[in-house]
Order: C-alpha cells, then structure tokens, then sequence
C-alpha cells in the first residue's frame, strides 16, 4: 500500500489542517467532484481517512488554500521620503546696550512693588490675630477621622457588646453578625424510626435559636423541637465556640410555635430585646441561623415588608400573627433571631412560603409575642389561661356536605370524658356551625375562635344533629400542657385537621 494514503478506524479525526485527518462518511455528500484535481487518489468509502495536504483534495473548510497552493504575496517597494533641503540659518544679532538697561530698570521697579506689598500685608495680618487673642483659642478644631477596618469574624472567646443595640445605635451589617453569631445556637435532635418490617433508622432534626438569658435560657419554635419533646428524645444545643450541651425542654406553646429550652451553663451572651410593636414597613432585618442545617451561622439581609400575616404554621389549624420580611429564609434558620438595625431582636424566623416562582417571603413571630409567652413558660412551664375543650374535629366541605346530606361545619370525632364539652352535652356526630356569632366552616375556624377566650369563659356553640339546631353553652377548661415524651389528647392530632378522609369518596 501507498505510504501517503492509509485507513484508519481507529483514530478520531483532527481538524488540524496540517495533520490531513478528516472523516468522510459513506452516506455524507463527498467535496465536489470538479475540485478534484486530475490523478489524484480516490478517498476510501467511509470512516476516517488521510490525505496528503499537497494532494489538491479534502479541504472544505470555507476560504481555506492551501499554503503550497496560494498565490505568492504580492511585493512592495518601501516608500523612501525625498531628502530634505536644508533650511539656511540665521545670522545672530549683538543686542545693544539700549536695550539691557530698560530691562534692568523695569526689574529694579517690579521688585520695589512686590516688597512693598508683602510687607504691608504682613503687619496688617500680625495686628489681626493679635486683636483677636483668646478668640482663635476657642474656635471649634477641624474635625479628625478616624479609620479603622470592619470588625473581624466572631471570636469564640469573645463576649458581644450590647451597649450599641441597648442605645439604638445603627450598626453596620458586619458589626451585627459579629455580635449575633455568639448570641445564637444550633438546635439538633436525633429521632429514631421504625419502618413496618421492624427495621429502624436514625435522623436528625435541625433548626436555630438564640439566648435570651446569660443563665442558660434559649428560645426557638415549637416546631424545632416537637418530636423531641412528643417523642422524649434529648435535645442539643451547639454554641458558636463549638460547646455542645444537652437542653432540658423548660416549656413549650404549640398553638404559638414558641419553646423555651434551657442549658446548664451561665454568663452566656445575651441578645438585646427589642419592641416588634415599633417596626415599620421597609426597616432593614437581619436573620442569623443554619439553613439546611449545614450552613451554619449565615446571616441573611432584607427589609420589613409587611405587618400582621396570619399564617398558619402547623398540622393543627393555629393562625399566628407574623410579620413578612424578604431576606432568605430556609429550612435549619427556624427559631433564630431576626435583628434590627440596631441589633436588637425583634422577631423568630418561623416559617417560609415555598412554591415554584415564589421568592422572598419569610415570616418571624413578632418578639414582643415570643417573650410573653417565654416569661410564662419559664414561670409556669406552661401559659395559663389558655381554653380547652376537649374534643377532636374534623372538617365538612361544601362538597362533602351536600353529598352526605349534611352541614358545613367542624364534625366532632371524640368527646374526652370529663371534659367541659361533655358536661356541655356535645356529642360525637355533632357538626358545630357557630361559637357566639362566629360562624364555624372547619376545623382552623374552630381553633382559632376557641383562642379568643379564656378558661373559664363561657360561649353558646351552635351545633347541628339529627336533622336539628341546638345551642349549648361550654364554660372553658384550662389547657395544661402533656407530659413530654406522651401525646396530647388535649389538642388535635395531625389525622384531626380536616386531612383524613372520613367521609368515603371525598378528600384524600
């Protein structure tokens, strides 16, 4: 075989012109023909073939000629200036002597003047500050700067100064995560679950928190800590410094989302209380916790952007009242503070709105609500006062009502013995339609209603059995909290919301 012309399968093409490697599939439209020159050798069927560059065959890149085919440059003869004629010179004239003695007396003048100025002004400017004594003295001095670089990252030895928050300074955005960061903790709780087949597997439950007390108290969401607290696992806290303590759950309010957790541990920093009652529409925020429980200490930056969202945050119904703010709010941040522009806290950030094209809506517990309900924990490691009725509902739709031939309302699953419902004389099977003058359409309707009174309040519920109306009046129990580690059967659980599907046909 010809040296110059070879087939290969097995190496992949080389778009280098120099290499000569190309591929010409079989079925591909092969170059022209006519550019072919006459001899030349026919390039294999298909796969990858080589050709000699000089062969005049296999280029199709556009404009592209070969270096031994194109044309030689055209030449150019250097451009040469003609030469220069030389210009003739110019002979010196002697200067006389006319001349040389105006301009020494025109110096001699303008000397005179400007001595005479000079020292005519300087005793007019010696008798003036000398007039003036004492006054220069108190003149205001000319203002100094003094630079300094942005504050460093947090030591974990270091203890924040809340002299600036307390005063209502405005800090900067460095100046405040370096004081929040030892102000706010990791929470973390390790579950353990059972699958069907009795096999079982471990996870853990992250969100964040924050001091409130130099003493060892923490305050974070319920919702942070709920499967520990109904599932009596041990919950942990993770200070900045890297200290890890096991947490005693002091209290917890899962109608608010609010828990006070405790550690055995003093004079720990402290976050600066401030008053949510003040803020105001496009203030700035700043939200410090661990989103995706790995990224710990992040802060995040945004503005107010609304006041009074009800928002609904657990599987029982509760609106709370929150607060909107747009700076990044994801799953680990839960329980961490939310500070102001003078770092101090003014709000929990508790929960995110998550759906596809949804940006930048994060809610925080307003803080003055948080710390009544944590003064009450931490007393009474519960809120007294707080209503009670003692029964689980679920919700009837419109949809679901006129199939059953039935009424919209919250339909009674369970009646807890005792209870002041019983003593009322609600039944299982009831639906109830009104409290007072507040109409009753499901379960959440409910809920918050019964938030509107106290134990011991009396109210007139409107329920419908049998095809009838009747209206009994319940005086509240008072809600005590469960044993932890244990089920509340004073509250709802998850199945009760209006989510279980009671009624064959309908809902989930």
């Amino acid at each position: 075989m010809n040296d110059d012309y070879w087939y290969n399968q097995d190496h992949p093409q080389n778009d280098n012109a120099a290499s000569g490697y190309r591929e010409t599939p079989s079925y591909g439209a092969a170059p022209d023909p006519g550019a072919t020159p006459a001899g030349a050798p026919t390039p294999p069927a298909s796969g990858y073939s080589y050709v000699r560059p000089d062969s005049g065959w296999g280029y199709t890149d556009a404009g592209y000629i070969p270096r031994q085919e194109a044309p030689a440059p055209p030449r150019y003869n250097p451009y040469q200036a003609p030469p220069k004629t030389p210009k003739p010179k110019r002979e010196k004239k002697g200067v006389g002597f006319g001349k040389i003695l105006a301009a020494c007396l025109i110096c001699a003048l303008l000397g005179g003047l400007i001595g005479g100025g000079i020292i005519y002004f300087t005793g007019q400017s010696t008798t003036t500050a000398s007039d003036r004594g004492s006054a220069a003295n108190e003149a205001t001095p000319a203002p100094t700067f003094n630079y300094t670089s942005s504050p460093a990252a947090p030591s974990v030895t270091s203890q924040p100064n809340n002299a600036a928050s307390s005063e209502g300074t405005t800090m900067t955005g460095a100046q405040i995560y370096s004081m929040g960061c030892v102000e706010t903790v990791g929470v973390t709780t390790n579950i353990t679950t059972q699958n069907v087949f009795g096999q079982t597997s471990q996870a853990s439950v992250i969100g964040s928190g924050f001091i409130i007390r130099s003493d060892g108290y923490i305050l974070t969401n319920y919702h942070v800590v709920s499967d520990a607290y109904q599932g009596g696992y041990q919950v942990n806290v993770i200070l900045y410094n890297g200290d890890k303590y096991d947490a005693k759950i002091v209290g917890v309010e899962p109608d608010n989302d609010i828990a006070v957790l405790q550690i055995d541990t003093t004079n720990l920093p402290a976050v600066t209380i401030g008053d949510s009652d003040g803020i105001a529409v496009g203030e700035p925020v700043y939200a410090i916790g661990n989103p995706l429980g790995e990224l710990t200490y992040t802060m995040t930056t945004g503005i107010v952007s609304a006041l009074n969202r009800e928002i609904t945050t657990d599987s029982s119904g509760t609106s709370i009242n929150m607060f909107q703010i747009d700076a990044a709010v994801n799953e680990g941040n839960s329980g961490g503070p939310v500070f102001d522009g003078t770092g101090s806290v003014i709000g929990i950030t508790t929960a995110k709105y998550s759906d596809t094209g949804v940006e930048g809506l994060g809610f925080a517990i307003p803080i003055n609500d948080a710390m009544n309900i944590a003064s009450s924990l931490i007393q009474n490691g519960y809120v007294p006062g707080k209503p009670n009725l003692g029964i689980t509902v679920t919700t009837v739709d419109q949809t679901t009502a006129s199939y059953y031939n039935m009424v919209v309302g919250a339909f009674v699953r369970s009646v807890n013995a005792g209870s002041c419902a019983e003593k009322a004389g609600i039944k299982t099977g009831d639906i109830i339609t009104k409290v007072d003058n507040t109409d009753i359409t499901s379960n959440s309707d409910l809920v918050n209603a019964k938030n509107t009174y106290k134990a011991g309040d009396s109210a007139v519920f409107t329920v419908y059995r049998n095809g009838q109306y009747l209206q009994l009046t319940v005086t509240f129990d008072e809600a005590t909290p469960a044993t932890p580690g244990t089920a509340n059967t004073q509250s709802p659980a998850p199945a009760d919301n209006g989510q279980q599907n009671l009624f064959p046909g309908f809902g989930g």
